[in-house]
């Protein structure tokens, strides 16, 4: 039977994994920052809802939910796909030379951003009684890397959170889970950085947007709330 998505982060990630699941037969609303991304969001998705709004804004986040149950009912599934707007170096460069305000996007902006899906995800749910939530990360929430400190504590907070969110929500009857993106995911953003190498090396977004599904799909007797994805040819540490 067809559900219902909320995806927050409609730009790349977000709109593969609403595309997928339209695809499917579900229903989607997506959340984006900019009004030029959900106008192009519109366009390729005719019968998506999409939603302008900033997870760091509390005010955003409880519209969206709104919208999207006034739209299409009770919400099955949230996913959310930001990501951090660095201020120089991606992960915010070596401590040694970092500039003071190197944390700033992702304490400041980043982690409010999966703060309030998380608080408001479980509560619209909660009342529900039932659904999923995803949120999204990367391989940093599992060990911290050079160059990538910044990143890598609020990586760890991510993971806390979802944490206690599961333990939380269960009691009411939602599947809170982390789905680890170990991986570059290939996009028109990562397309130099990967240009010349075989697909293996990095992760294809449509492989992110099968495991939200597969999340997704559970049966409450065997939910998984922590998931780590990691391409063949990619190197990591344990």
């Amino acid at each position: 039977m067809a559900g219902t998505l909320l995806v927050f982060g409609a730009r790349h990630l977000g709109r593969t994994i609403a595309r997928e699941l339209l695809a499917s037969g579900w229903n989607a609303a997506a959340v984006a920052r900019s009004e030029e991304t959900i106008s192009s969001l519109r366009e390729e998705l005719p019968t998506a809802l999409g939603i302008v709004g900033d997870a760091t804004d509390a005010a955003d986040v409880e519209r969206a939910f709104a919208a999207a149950g006034d739209r299409f009912g009770p919400i099955d599934l949230v996913v959310n796909a930001i990501t951090a707007r660095p201020r120089g170096a991606f992960g915010g460069g070596g401590l040694a030379e970092a500039a003071p305000d190197a944390m700033a996007p992702y304490v400041d902006e980043l982690l409010p951003g999966i703060f309030n899906v998380l608080r408001v995800g479980c509560r619209v749910l909660g009342e529900q009684g039932r659904g999923t939530i995803v949120q999204i990360t990367g391989g940093s929430a599992r060990r911290g890397m050079a160059g990538r400190g910044p990143w890598a504590a609020v990586a760890f907070a991510t993971r806390a959170l979802v944490q206690a969110a599961a333990l939380e929500a269960r009691e009411r009857g939602v599947h809170a889970a982390l789905l680890i993106v170990d991986a570059t995911i290939e996009s028109e953003k990562t397309a130099d950085w990967l240009e010349g190498q075989p697909a293996e090396v990095s992760a294809s977004e449509l492989d992110v947007a099968r495991a939200v599904m597969y999340l997704q799909a559970q049966s409450p007797r065997g939910w998984t709330h922590e998931l780590q994805i990691t391409p063949r040819l990619d190197r990591w540490v344990p």
